[in-house]
């Protein structure tokens, strides 16, 4: 799936940023997110079309520089939680200007005729609500759980994994459900 790759900042951050490494996970995010934006450019997309890399990009120059300023932030634990309250704060600020962050991602796989069509936006309304709840339930329980417990690794990256591995099967499923019932 072609928007997925926006996510590559992310995941990759995620891999990296364990508790002494965000400095490197927040550079890496950084580098991947400029690469990407400038490549999505280049290849002519649009900026509605880059809505998870800019906000990367923007994320991860913000974390950059706080990790380097403050390396010992007692935020340094709370990364993955700040990744996804991030997420969560894009793709619900996406929907409060009506602009959900699918849309340019699905202009891309869909054909024209079909952009303006009250059912392309409530499609692309829906996916964006659940990835906006997914990264809203993930924000909140890896909170707590960064909070109770820490070292309960397998539990956050239970979370992680399953913040962007649901959403994106509900992505892929959805068009294709919405088309079987208009189609019946």
């Amino acid at each position: 799936m072609p928007g997925l790759l926006g996510f590559l900042p992310w995941i990759i951050y995620a891999v990296i940023a364990t508790g002494d490494e965000w400095r490197w996970g927040a550079i890496t995010g950084l580098v991947i997110a400029l690469v990407l934006v400038a490549l999505d450019r280049r290849a002519g997309k649009t900026w509605d079309m880059m809505v998870i890399e800019t906000s990367a990009a923007l994320f991860f120059a913000c974390l950059t520089v706080l990790s380097l300023a403050a390396p010992h932030s007692p935020l340094t634990p709370y990364g993955p939680a700040l990744v996804n309250v991030w997420l969560a704060g894009t793709a619900w600020g996406s929907m409060a200007i009506r602009r959900p962050f699918t849309l340019g991602i699905a202009r891309t796989m869909a054909p024209k005729e079909v952009w303006e069509t009250p059912q392309f936006y409530r499609v692309n309304a829906v996916i964006t609500a659940v990835w906006a709840v997914a990264f809203t339930i993930a924000a909140i329980s890896l909170t707590i759980v960064l909070n109770v417990s820490p070292h309960a690794t397998t539990l956050v990256i239970a979370i992680k994994v399953l913040s962007f591995v649901l959403p994106a099967v509900f992505t892929a499923w959805y068009p294709k459900h919405v088309r079987r019932a208009l189609a019946r």
